[in-house]
């Protein structure tokens, strides 16, 4: 990933606005699990969470969209006798609260019985909760997000005459706030910022033939975010690289999914080991607990923990405190990824991942990307696909593409218009090298995936 430009935008601290809720907010949940427990219900729990940003789009240096939001609702769960109830209000006065109490209690008196339901164990819950730097509220109008859009967009203009419009670039700024508590006694609550710009340019050769694409950055400071005028430029040089495209015969051959696609790939693995795909035995890697399924070199890391990454908790969305763990070890996979239901399901133990992933970090070979379109030699690299063309049963793999076509290890054009193909365990085994300058924007932490062979259908 691209170093940090030195002229990147800066503005300056102001008073915190969403955390001035969070206490009032802490009052609710446990105004809903005091309601519960006089009801005598059997357990609760209840999530809060409350939003607010400012957007603001630009097309051809013009705003063209200002948009303010401001929303968040309180759901509950109510437990009884092995029955399961819900319910939700966005009004949080107390009258609300215990009516909404009330209305998943009386769901849960209809529903059927689930001895698979309920709390996550109590000794699970997290005690250690640390400040993992998440907010950082910054003092940002409309005009000064208008100015950061307009600057990219300027910017992607002016580096080559080929570039005859903008699709438009967005800049955000937002906040939350996020309260959950159970009647284990768990309540705690956080809050958090997310900083983005985004620009799309559209690029047109003499003989009409044209291709967009785009850049972006994101941060939970918003001094971490990249110039808007390096966005501009990289959406810019990435469009051009892509005009006069062409297709390519229908072969076998290596292929090199760029950083932000090779998350995606990592992204099937998240689905094939959820607990709620293995217990309804939907996934392609039912059986592999404990088995090689990658090469032997390679190993996930989970850092739920990373000072002010996108994808740091202290818990999950039931209070289950997160921890490091190695998801994939020397090609084994060590874990699925379990809730406190998926658990029992499965007679197994819950690992905390209610609400997502946290921060997965791959290994690497040592070798940047460059490097990796070297050792290809021939081959194809991968910067967008399309389509839906994924079974997570079988793990069967076919998806339209994009990208460049490579031989003896220099790009030599830009490819559209083709299918890849292959089986995701093929995939995951066939795994050649990663880069080690890795994409940061997500919660999957790699860089270009380069795989030994895919099918590819072309003319």
């Amino acid at each position: 990933m691209a170093s940090h430009p030195s002229s990147a935008p800066s503005a300056s601290e102001t008073t915190p606005r969403i955390d001035s809720e969070l206490s009032a907010l802490k009052d609710a949940v446990a105004v809903a699990l005091e309601y519960a427990k006089q009801l005598g219900t059997t357990a609760a729990e209840v999530a809060i969470s409350k939003q607010q940003g400012l957007s603001v789009s630009t097309r051809e240096k013009e705003v063209e969209t200002v948009e303010f939001n401001k929303d968040g609702a309180l759901g509950i769960t109510i437990y009884r006798d092995g029955r399961k109830g819900n319910s939700s209000t966005s009004d949080l006065s107390p009258e609300a609260i215990r009516e909404a109490v009330r209305a998943a209690d009386g769901i849960a008196k209809y529903t059927s019985e689930d001895p698979f339901s309920g709390l996550a164990d109590p000794a699970l819950m997290a005690q250690d909760i640390r400040d993992l730097q998440l907010y950082h509220p910054q003092d940002i109008d409309a005009e000064e997000l208008a100015k950061l859009a307009i600057r990219a967009e300027a910017a992607s203009l002016s580096v080559d005459s080929r570039i005859r419009n903008s699709d438009g670039a967005t800049a955000n700024a937002h906040t939350a706030a996020k309260v959950y508590g159970n009647s284990h006694g768990f309540l705690n609550g956080y809050c958090s910022s997310r900083y983005s710009l985004s620009c799309v340019v559209i690029g047109e050769e003499s003989d009409g033939n044209m291709q967009r694409d785009y850049d972006y950055t994101v941060a939970r400071k918003y001094q971490d975010l990249l110039a808007p005028e390096f966005v501009g430029q990289q959406a810019a040089n990435k469009t051009l690289s892509r005009l006069d495209a062409r297709k390519i015969a229908t072969a076998k051959m290596p292929v090199l999914f760029a950083p932000e696609i090779a998350t995606g790939l990592m992204g099937h693995l998240i689905g094939a080991i959820s607990g709620s795909s293995i217990y309804r035995k939907s996934s392609f890697l039912l059986d592999a607990l404990n088995t090689q399924i990658f090469p032997d070199w390679f190993s996930i890391e989970e850092q739920p923990h990373l000072s002010g990454a996108l994808a740091s908790a202290n818990y999950d969305s039931e209070g289950v405190a997160t921890q490091d763990r190695r998801i994939i070890d020397r090609g084994n996979l060590e874990t699925y990824l379990l809730t406190s239901y998926s658990a029992r399901k499965l007679g197994m133990t819950n690992t905390g991942h209610a609400g997502g992933i946290y921060n997965w970090t791959l290994s690497h070979t040592n070798q940047t990307f460059d490097d990796l379109v070297k050792a290809m030699n021939t081959g194809l690299i991968v910067t967008e696909v399309m389509g839906q063309g994924v079974n997570g049963v079988t793990g069967d793999y076919s998806r339209g593409a994009a990208g460049f076509y490579v031989e003896n290890g220099e790009v030599m054009y830009p490819v559209e218009e083709i299918t890849i193909a292959g089986n995701l365990k093929d995939m995951f085994k066939g795994i050649q090298g990663i880069g080690k300058d890795r994409d940061l924007r997500s919660s999957i932490r790699t860089g270009g995936i380069l795989l030994s062979e895919m099918k590819i259908a072309g003319n």
